[in-house]
């Protein structure tokens, strides 16, 4: 599951090792959260919907999966939420958000930000596709 900065990473086409690894996968493995989907919307509309953005964003919408926000996401995001608030870390709405839906989904998080990373427990897998040492 890519968030949105992986996304975005991969619709730049910098760094280009984003673009390299996500053409290795699978086809039809690699997914986003409708979070994400939600966000890269609101980048090109808030840049003023430069046609050339638009055109990548819906281009790049039709070769991934949107994950719908469901139910059980929900009921992963609340106790995620509250696990992390009573050890006193926080994330953004939507990064908790998206973390909670990657757990929910028992998919990969593949991310470049590493407050990801301050998740307690195990439960979210996180990869970064633009790290050297990969």
């Amino acid at each position: 599951m890519l968030d949105t900065n992986m996304a975005s990473y991969v619709l730049k086409g910098q760094p280009p090792k984003a673009l390299q690894t996500l053409v290795k996968q699978p086809v039809g493995s690699v997914v986003i959260s409708s979070v994400t989907k939600g966000e890269l919307l609101y980048g090109a509309v808030r840049k003023g919907s430069p046609e050339r953005l638009v055109s990548l964003v819906k281009e790049f919408l039709l070769a991934v999966r949107v994950m719908p926000w469901d139910e059980d996401t929900a009921t992963v995001y609340a106790e995620m939420r509250a696990s992390c608030s009573q050890q006193g870390m926080t994330l953004s709405a939507l990064d908790m958000m998206m973390a909670a839906h990657a757990v929910a989904t028992h998919s990969v998080l593949v991310t470049h930000d590493k407050a990801f990373s301050q998740i307690p427990g195990n439960k979210l897998l996180i990869e970064d596709w633009v790290q050297e040492n990969e």
